[in-house]
């Protein structure tokens, strides 16, 4: 845009130097409000990282910095049914190449696991105690950081009711529990190798 000062690329904004770290942009931000992480400001008023900078933070507070492979899928499992997730993590996205995943079982731990784990896809479950897939699935939406981010969910009530309600909230589908395992690993787009080890 013109007029606007442009930073080279070795700067990193909050949310990539948070995943870095594995925390959320908020401390990312909260470091650089204190002074630990030397900052610079874009003429937006944005934060904006040096990567020395960042390096240098890490070794002075003996922390390690992560670094995902670009090719790896990040899966996120949202369910308070914990031999599901369970299930789902250990027999069938373990064994489907370059595929990370994180479970949580509320829908509350969903909005803090987004901003830290940052995931490709959410496999999310529409009724859990507190908020519900239908608010989470909203929330991700809303948030322009997480708008791409794509969200499966799954459902043991899978009324057309409920199917509309969170295709209408930005879901890319509803997948009936109990989950056929083929069907699901497509819409996740990942291998149909992994359904073998079930």
């Amino acid at each position: 845009m013109p007029g606007e000062t442009k930073l080279p690329k070795t700067y990193l904004g909050p949310s990539e130097v948070a995943e870095l770290f594995m925390v959320s942009p908020a401390t990312v931000r909260l470091w650089a409000s204190k002074g630990e992480l030397r900052a610079a400001a874009t003429p937006g008023g944005h934060r904006r990282f040096l990567r020395q900078d960042i390096e240098r933070f890490a070794r002075e507070n003996n922390l390690s910095l992560h670094r995902r492979d670009a090719a790896t899928t990040r899966v996120l499992i949202v369910d308070d049914n914990e031999a599901l997730t369970r299930f789902l993590t250990r027999q069938v996205l373990s064994v489907a190449p370059k595929t990370e995943v994180v479970c949580v079982g509320d829908g509350y731990g969903a909005g803090r696991q987004v901003e830290i784990f940052r995931p490709h896809v959410v496999l999310l479950d529409l009724m859990m105690p507190g908020l519900d897939g239908v608010e989470v699935c909203r929330q991700i939406k809303a948030d322009p950081a997480h708008a791409e981010t794509r969200v499966v969910a799954m459902t043991g009530y899978p009324s057309p009711e409920n199917r509309e309600r969170i295709i209408d909230a930005g879901a890319e589908a509803c997948l009936a529990k109990p989950l056929d395992i083929d069907d699901l690993l497509a819409h996740l787009r990942l291998p149909n190798a992994a359904a073998s080890a079930c």
